[in-house]
């Protein structure tokens, strides 16, 4: 889930900052320490603006620097269990599919990809339904739920694990199919309807 957050930290300006607009010189040290990391609270901070120093700043005699207490906005992306999300495959390996989701990577393992047997082709790569013939390869745009978050202190040791077997999910033109046949009995059904109005 985005959200946008409100956030208060104190900020330590090094003397060559000085030279800069206070605005500027904070936000640069900002965007360094925040966007791209992530917060235990709030996820992964994608994004910050709107600095407001809160009055001046402090200097500590023998520190070439002044400390400035500051508050600013951040937009933030916390996964949550059960959020169904639009995201492209990114890799595949033997034992599933791992898809981008913003500067995140979650993982869809083989036996959570759809409701078929799987066989792996490492030449393509892809994965092949035994009885469905469904195709999964790079670079598809798959609907999923995430079923698993795990938030660590890196991008690396963060996991997310997803699923695609529930009805409505998966890729795109498997999803197609299912809607169609499901469009096709309500408009058989509809015509029906009309003509008992006409009588």
């Amino acid at each position: 889930m985005y959200q946008i957050v409100t956030v208060t930290d104190r900020v330590r300006l090094p003397a060559q900052n000085f030279t800069m607009k206070l605005g500027d010189g904070l936000r640069q040290i900002l965007r360094e320490r925040y966007e791209r990391r992530i917060d235990k609270e709030h996820g992964m901070v994608l994004s910050i603006w709107n600095i407001r120093p809160q009055g001046d700043g402090l200097v500590i005699p023998s520190d070439p620097a002044a400390y400035y207490d500051v508050s600013f906005d951040a937009l933030a992306y916390m996964p949550s269990v059960n959020e169904v999300l639009e995201a492209e495959v990114a890799e595949l390996v033997e034992f599933g599919a791992f898809v981008q989701i913003g500067s995140l990577e979650g993982l869809v393992h083989l036996s959570q990809i759809a409701n078929d047997f799987l066989t792996y082709n490492k030449k393509i790569p892809a994965f092949t339904g035994k009885e469905s013939k469904k195709i999964l390869k790079k670079g598809d745009h798959v609907l999923a739920k995430i079923s698993t978050v795990s938030i660590k202190a890196t991008l690396s040791d963060t996991k997310i694990g997803l699923t695609m077997r529930p009805e409505g999910l998966g890729k795109e033109d498997w999803i197609a199919v299912r809607d169609k046949s499901g469009e096709d009995t309500k408009t058989e059904a509809k015509p029906a309807k009309k003509e008992k109005k006409e009588k």
